[in-house]
């Protein structure tokens, strides 16, 4: 081999060297800044309360909500069919179908559900009469989403959301107020 080929594929070699080195930290530092995977916003929102009336409890009390998720990344999320469940008190009184759904990058998506509370749970938690009287019930409820995330079309990743929300219903009214935490782990 001459001299002169070697000299040239050294200078091939570093220059690739290089490049990779400068695509490497410039990949890197989108991963850690823009890219980076922000918790979306999760909001439950009251749509009705059906066959409940002044704090009685009929036949088949349905909560019907509205869930708003909020994704803030630049990768969408596709999620499969889940459950939320409803406590009060630490006593599950519902369980919500969350239909599976694709939220696209830095869009927002509004999934609508509805589940029957189990009433003879509520009917035989002692917190349920003076709550009422208080004028107002506070549920908690829970999900864990399972999906997947993709980046740019490119990078899929298998992701999970952890959903938590406060939820009260206020007895006079019917109105419902909620606030949700989210988290989202890759």
């Amino acid at each position: 081999m001459a001299k002169g080929s070697c000299r040239g594929l050294k200078i091939c070699c570093g220059v690739t060297a290089i490049f990779l080195i400068i695509f490497a930290v410039i990949f890197t530092s989108l991963a850690l800044t823009i890219f980076k995977p922000k918790d979306p916003k999760i909001i439950a929102h009251s749509f009705g309360l059906n066959n409940f009336e002044s704090g009685n409890f009929t036949a088949n009390v349905t909560l019907s909500l509205v869930i708003t998720i909020e994704n803030p990344n630049y990768g969408s999320f596709m999620f499969r069919n889940s459950t939320g469940y409803v406590n009060y008190h630490e006593d599950l009184v519902a369980e919500i179908p969350i239909d599976g759904c694709f939220v696209p990058s830095h869009s927002t998506v509004n999934i609508p559900t509805s589940g029957a509370l189990m009433e003879d749970k509520l009917l035989e938690n002692p917190y349920l009469l003076p709550d009422i009287m208080a004028g107002s019930l506070n549920f908690t409820s829970s999900a864990v989403i399972y999906g997947k995330v993709s980046v740019l079309k490119i990078l899929k990743l298998h992701a999970t959301a952890y959903i938590s929300c406060d939820i009260s219903i206020f007895v006079p009214s019917q109105d419902i107020e909620s606030t949700c935490n989210s988290k989202f782990k890759l």
